[in-house]
């Protein structure tokens, strides 16, 4: 149950995450091969990037290239019908956040799974969580979230430490990737609603003097 549970996650991580990159994709008007590879960065870019950096070779989609497969195909179907939403760019943000806390959590979770640290594993959801996102919006063009005024990382941050502070504490799995999940979507979602962002550093005169 608990492993069925993880693994519609880590599935509906990459559905919606393929979604925001061919629906990137649609706003720049590419053809379908553009559609495939936006969308197959985005859903697999984060979690390539942390098997990597775990050295958990070959990376996930190498050895079960169904992953590979539905990225295609989501990117085909998004072809044809991306053109039905009125506001593509709200959609992708709201399914974007849907996609950020999914991937925290199971970014968290596999890192977990091979035996990393906490503080890894928390590293590693984020990882997973905003670096297809990032490969996104440099291949579409656009200005990476990452870099603008909404509250994105730390969203991804929120979900991951979550996740990884349940297990530690000797929560069930369900319960720590509901959470984690939770918590994570509900931060980005107010972020987005309400339009928060953390505190900008501001340019300062070096060594505290005032300017000439």
């Amino acid at each position: 149950m608990i492993e069925s549970i993880a693994s519609a996650l880590d599935w509906l991580g990459i559905v919606v995450f393929a979604t925001t990159g061919a629906l990137a994709a649609s706003r720049k008007q590419m053809d379908v091969v553009g559609f495939a590879l936006l969308a197959t960065a985005t859903g697999i870019g984060g979690g390539t990037l942390r098997d990597m950096m775990l050295g958990l070779l070959p990376v996930f989609w190498v050895s079960r290239p169904e992953y590979l497969i539905v990225c295609i195909t989501v990117a085909c179907v998004m072809f044809f019908v991306a053109h039905i939403p009125q506001s593509r760019l709200r959609w992708l943000l709201w399914l974007d956040a849907i996609g950020l806390a999914l991937f925290a959590v199971t970014g968290a979770e596999r890192a977990m799974a091979a035996g990393a640290a906490a503080s890894v594993a928390v590293a590693m959801g984020v990882v997973t969580a905003t670096f297809g996102g990032i490969i996104r919006d440099v291949m579409a063009g656009e200005t990476p979230v990452i870099l603008s005024r909404e509250v994105y990382v730390t969203a991804a941050l929120v979900a991951a430490f979550v996740y990884v502070a349940l297990m530690l504490t000797g929560a069930s799995r369900s319960l720590a990737m509901v959470s984690g999940f939770t918590a994570g979507f509900a931060l980005r979602a107010v972020s987005l609603y309400w339009g928060w962002s953390l505190p900008r550093y501001k340019a300062r005169p070096p060594g505290g003097l005032p300017p000439a």
